[in-house]
């Protein structure tokens, strides 16, 4: 699609949030976008609004917990790669709440039900279970120095 196109397939919302006498609440006003064919009715836009805190949090999720931005890959196909494990990661995660067991640190409080955090934070103890494909490490085999005086 062209520049010019994507230009037609825009459009603005702004939002001013007003209380109960009509006075402005919030002094700057929202602004929304949308890009597409044909922009939904208002009630519709304003519920994607309100959905986007799910998003928010996810992302917020995937950079401080599991580190997807850390990486510095070098490739776009690198980054894709490392993108597309996120949600991986995500399902693994919301898998394994019922096998981990709540392992809260000492300013936590326990939990029935564990968030995808916490579950990350008790994936220790799974993993230490399951065990590692890996050989052990060799022993260093030592090797006499020469004595170069």
């Amino acid at each position: 699609m062209h520049a010019k196109q994507l230009i037609a397939l825009r459009s603005l919302l702004r939002v001013e949030r007003l209380d109960e006498h009509g006075n402005l609440r919030v002094l700057k006003p929202l602004w929304l976008a949308w890009v597409g064919e044909q922009m939904p009715p208002l009630s519709e836009v304003w519920r994607m609004y309100l959905r986007r805190f799910t998003i928010d949090h996810w992302y917020r999720f995937f950079k401080q917990r599991l580190h997807w931005t850390v990486p510095k890959l070098s490739t776009t196909e690198q980054c894709e790669n490392w993108s597309d494990l996120m949600p991986l990661m995500t399902w693994e995660l919301w898998l394994a709440r019922d096998i981990v067991a709540d392992n809260p640190l000492p300013w936590q409080k326990s939990m029935d039900k564990l968030t995808p955090g916490r579950v990350a934070q008790a994936m220790g103890g799974v993993l230490a279970v399951i065990g590692t494909p890996t050989l052990p490490p060799k022993p260093q085999r030592i090797v006499p120095r020469l004595d170069t005086r």
